[in-house]
């Protein structure tokens, strides 16, 4: 029997259909759920706008929201942003979230308005459009999201291996029905912020040295890329979140702590 959480997600989605095609994995896959996997609970927030606490109480009650700085908070609801959309197209729901979005002068509030103002200019057919010619294509997209394509040119190489044996050590296993590696841009995305909410249960720190290890070595490249790409126009602004987000977590981590 599903409970609470997840019969509101599949509610706000409006079927078990559409709340699997909003996180981008197979419906058996959802079908198969009692309640949201811990790992899937941030992308099922960004889809469906319900919020964590709804989802998953029992990781993410009031005791927990106190044990994370309001940094820690932002950093976490960043990476689940950018996961979602590099998971797959957004649907209205979040195309409306996102073009509410409010920056500052900051270069990160700068990304977050230029994103906003394209969101709202844009429309479900044509992200779906753009998203599938980057990174779907007839045969393959514009762009591979992948660590081991970005490190060797190739698929499913050694960083992936090297990459599947730390999270083995931290505890973190492939979510059932998953298609993509592990080493896909918005699995490494999710996983940064499970870490950094505390909901992997891994010791401090492993965000950081998960980060230095297998997203510092090409996250930067393939945000870059994206924002450069030729099919890009909503995904391009992405980019520009990506890779100016990643710029402040590759500072932060450099600072002594």
């Amino acid at each position: 029997m599903r409970d609470l959480g997840l019969q509101e997600a599949i509610r706000a989605a409006g079927s078990v259909s559409e709340l699997a095609r909003r996180i981008g994995i197979s419906q058996p896959s959802v079908s198969s759920w009692d309640r949201v996997p811990a790992e899937r609970v941030l992308s099922v927030e960004t889809a469906t706008g319900v919020n964590r606490a709804v989802l998953r109480p029992d990781l993410f009650g009031v005791a927990d929201s106190a044990d994370i700085d309001e940094t820690d908070l932002a950093r976490v609801q960043e990476y689940a942003l950018l996961s979602a959309l590099l998971a797959s197209a957004p649907d209205a729901a979040l195309l409306e979230k996102i073009g509410k979005l409010r920056g500052d002068a900051s270069p990160l509030g700068v990304a977050h308005a230029a994103l906003a103002e394209i969101a709202a200019e844009t429309s479900v057919e044509r992200v779906e459009r753009e998203f599938f010619d980057l990174f779907v294509g007839l045969g393959r997209g514009e762009l591979l999201p992948y660590g081991s394509y970005y490190l060797t040119g190739f698929l499913h190489e050694r960083p992936l291996a090297r990459l599947r044996d730390d999270l083995q050590a931290l505890g973190i296993e492939r979510a059932e029905g998953e298609v993509e590696p592990e080493d896909h841009a918005a699995i490494l995305c999710e996983i940064m912020a499970g870490l950094i909410s505390g909901r992997f249960g891994a010791a401090a720190g492993s965000d950081q040295r998960l980060f230095e290890k297998h997203l510092a070595p090409w996250f930067g490249r393939f945000f870059a890329d994206l924002e450069q790409a030729e099919a890009a126009r909503f995904y391009r602004r992405v980019g520009a979140l990506g890779r100016t987000f990643f710029a402040i977590e590759t500072e932060a981590f450099a600072l002594p702590s």
